[in-house]
């Protein structure tokens, strides 16, 4: 259970900036995309009863909200869903720490392996990522772009297909980054 709540406490950071118990109540009740997070974590590190009882609400939620993330996706610290609806997620994706991802957002693959997205990575409304590709840290994906090749580094991309239009990135649009 120790291990989920510094994964909660992350993810709470992002949305807040800083980690209350008013703040964990506030959010939990009334910010779908925090509220279906606790229970992923829960499904993913918690005890086995508290894993049952969690995959339970994970999956409602995961309904009410249009939000289909698996437990087995790799996930890290400070995982941030924007307007908490339309999300999905394939359970091959890897995911670093302080991602922001926005509504109605897709990574996916037909081939079996999904992307690896980096630290510090803002993922835009709309935004589709197809298959294995790698996208780096500090990386801005702008709304509407679908991303079939791998993102350098510090790079922000937009478009469809999606292109580099500069390197000036830096993770500007990730608040409250949590320190892992």
């Amino acid at each position: 259970m120790s291990m989920s709540w510094d994964y909660i406490k992350s993810d709470l950071y992002r949305y807040e900036g800083k980690v209350t118990l008013y703040l964990f109540f506030r959010n939990f009740f009334f910010n779908p995309g925090f509220k279906f997070t606790c229970f992923l974590r829960l499904c993913q590190f918690g005890s086995t009863p508290v894993r049952k009882v969690a995959r339970f609400f994970h999956y409602h939620f995961g309904i009410k909200y249009g939000l289909k993330i698996y437990p087995s996706t790799k996930i890290g610290y400070g995982f941030y869903i924007a307007h908490g609806q339309s999300v999905v997620i394939h359970p091959s994706t890897i995911i670093g720490n302080n991602v922001s991802v926005s509504q109605f957002t897709s990574i996916g693959t037909t081939r079996g392996v999904a992307a690896t997205i980096g630290d510090n990575v803002y993922i835009g409304p709309n935004v589709s990522i197809v298959e294995d590709v790698e996208i780096g840290d500090a990386v801005t994906i702008g709304a509407s772009a679908v991303v079939i090749k791998s993102l350098p580094n510090n790079s922000t991309a937009v478009g469809n297909p999606a292109k580099v239009i500069n390197f000036n990135s830096n993770g500007k649009l990730i608040t409250f980054k949590w320190s892992v």
